[in-house]
């Protein structure tokens, strides 16, 4: 049964990334293996007792006029052994125009393949609130586009799919956050203003390494393609080191976009903090001072806790 499961994972992946879908539109993260639950609904852990919260926040191509900036909350903990339930959230913002929330509940169900093997399989839904707001927006052509002369404020519901493998020191993953295409406008009198929310496919997947039994320094490669019709494939190519299982150091590379550095360490054995640069590879380096990323990361075990006494969650944020 194990290698069916197997077998039926990787067809179904070369199907997935076969489909197509147009550009690229969903928010970029470098951090992206410490925001799964936000690409891949499948994502589940082995922590019985334990409550995963995280957030990300990332400034995008700074010094330009109106660029984007991302963030993300996530929160997940298993139910059962079978079951885990989390929330998502994703924000994303263009300049003082657009605004865009995605917020999700997600599920995940997950099957023993055997004493360290997980597979996952993991559904969300929720809505997307769109908004624009062209209020004191300055227009280059003296006559404006009709596109933008009109705010927006719309509601779409979504779901998403994943799959999950994972085992002791290893994950791959394969998932579509996204799975209706909305359109954010109209396409009238002849005129194209039509924003299409096209299907991006994600693959992820991650190994870390030990060496001669050092539990203290251990490498941690880890990859995330997204592919979208109408766009290159986008590749991510991460290795991190982590030494004393307390400070993490790693560099990053997006395919024809940019190079990364990334560091992070524990606060405390279940907070942590990171941050990464990215240096822009393209044209646009001319016009901008790079991107910036921060995240939090707070691990709460009820386990723990309740023999000290406590019921509730400290305040985090």
């Amino acid at each position: 049964m194990k290698h069916r499961l197997i077998k039926y994972l990787l067809v179904l992946i070369v199907v997935l990334f076969s489909m197509q879908s147009s550009a690229q539109q969903d928010p970029m993260f470098t951090h992206y293996m410490y925001n799964m639950s936000v690409i891949n609904p499948a994502y589940a852990t082995d922590n019985a007792d334990v409550l995963n919260v995280g957030g990300l926040y990332r400034s995008q191509w700074v010094g330009i006029k109106g660029a984007p900036t991302s963030a993300t909350f996530f929160a997940h903990k298993p139910i059962s052994k079978r079951v885990e339930l989390g929330i998502s959230v994703v924000n994303d913002q263009i300049g003082d125009v657009v605004n865009e929330n995605n917020v999700y509940v997600d599920f995940a169900y997950v099957l023993p393949l055997s004493d360290e093997m997980r597979l996952s399989f993991g559904a969300k839904a929720g809505a997307t609130f769109f908004d624009t707001n062209f209020n004191g927006f300055v227009y280059s052509d003296p006559i404006p586009d009709p596109t933008f002369q009109n705010n927006i404020s719309k509601v779409f519901p979504n779901v998403g799919a994943g799959m999950y493998l994972f085992g002791k020191n290893y994950y791959l993953g394969l998932s579509t956050p996204n799975l209706l295409m909305t359109k954010h406008l109209e396409r009238q009198d002849g005129i194209t203003t039509t924003g299409v929310e096209a299907l991006h496919y994600f693959m992820t997947g991650g190994y870390v390494f030990t060496f001669n039994g050092n539990d203290n320094f251990k490498l941690k490669p880890a990859f995330m393609a997204r592919a979208v019709s109408g766009a290159p494939l986008s590749l991510d190519l991460t290795t991190n080191v982590l030494i004393n299982n307390q400070f993490e150091l790693g560099v990053g590379y997006r395919n024809g976009d940019s190079v990364s550095g990334l560091a992070s360490f524990y606060i405390t054995p279940t907070l942590r903090i990171g941050y990464s640069y990215d240096y822009t590879l393209t044209n646009l380096r001319n016009f901008n001072s790079g991107s910036h990323e921060v995240f939090l990361l707070f691990d709460l075990d009820f386990g723990k806790l309740s023999n000290k006494g406590y019921d509730k969650s400290p305040r985090f944020f």
